[in-house]
């Protein structure tokens, strides 16, 4: 199976604006941004969806949430902001490597969809 353009991202293949890096994850600014911030925290281990991720994964999931909240400092993101994870064609997953959105700086709406 071809490696998705994450993968080719983590191995340094095509250039990308990283946030944040670190051995389970990296973080990168979406080209395609639907806020004024938005950020791709994507794990290193390529798991295709968050429903095909297995026990253990679990340390992984957990990171991606702690590093989110730390990004979110980091970048002074006090009035809020979303995480998204898409699972599937229904839900606009665009590249099968589990990835959590990071959106900020708009105020977002309910329900998001």
């Amino acid at each position: 199976m071809a490696k998705t353009i994450f993968q080719r991202i983590i191995d340094r293949e095509i250039p990308a604006k990283i946030e944040h890096e670190d051995e389970l994850c990296v973080v990168l600014h979406d080209i395609q941004p639907q806020a004024p911030v938005h950020l791709l925290i994507v794990p290193k281990k390529p798991i295709p969806r968050v429903g095909e991720a297995a026990p253990e994964d679990q340390a992984v999931l957990g990171h991606l949430l702690l590093v989110a909240g730390t990004v979110a400092k980091k970048l002074n993101l006090a009035h809020g902001f979303r995480l998204v994870v898409n699972h599937g064609p229904h839900a606009c997953e665009s590249v099968p490597h589990l990835h959590i959105h990071l959106l900020a700086q708009r105020q977002m709406t309910w329900p998001p969809g």
